[in-house]
């Protein structure tokens, strides 16, 4: 319950975060306030040996989108989740996993979105991750 509780509370902290565009590029660039809360692919922080398996891969073709991320599942380490959302703040969409899932979702975007991006991926052990990029 207590991983559950902390997902949820980070959560809700970085989608308010990427709400305020600046914001995200700020935590990509770790100039931020929380760091050492979301972990990028520039500013991993305590996990630096753990950023090929934990941060979002985004892969984009046309309006479709696809978060992966590149990590094992076992019932004790696996991603618990991810989320896709645009510049403005807008869930796109989330995806939950078991530990027997592979962790690949895949999102559509609105129709004409050119902009920034942010997809996150959740550990249960190893915290939130974000990656950004431009649609």
């Amino acid at each position: 319950m207590t991983d559950r509780r902390s997902f949820l509370k980070t959560s809700a902290v970085a989608v308010s975060v990427l709400a305020l565009t600046q914001t995200g590029s700020a935590l990509a660039s770790g100039d931020s306030e929380y760091k050492g809360i979301v972990y990028t692919k520039e500013n991993p922080g305590q996990w630096a040996k753990k950023v090929g398996s934990h941060a979002p891969v985004v892969t984009i073709e046309g309006s479709a989108v696809t978060v992966e991320t590149k990590h094992p599942m076992s019932e004790a380490h696996f991603i618990v989740r991810h989320t896709l959302v645009l510049a403005d703040g807008t869930v796109v969409g989330g995806a939950a996993f078991t530990s027997k899932d592979k962790p690949v979702s895949t999102y559509t975007l609105p129709a004409g979105y050119k902009g920034d991006l942010y997809a996150t991926s959740f550990c249960n052990l190893h915290d939130f991750w974000l990656t950004e990029v431009k649609a």
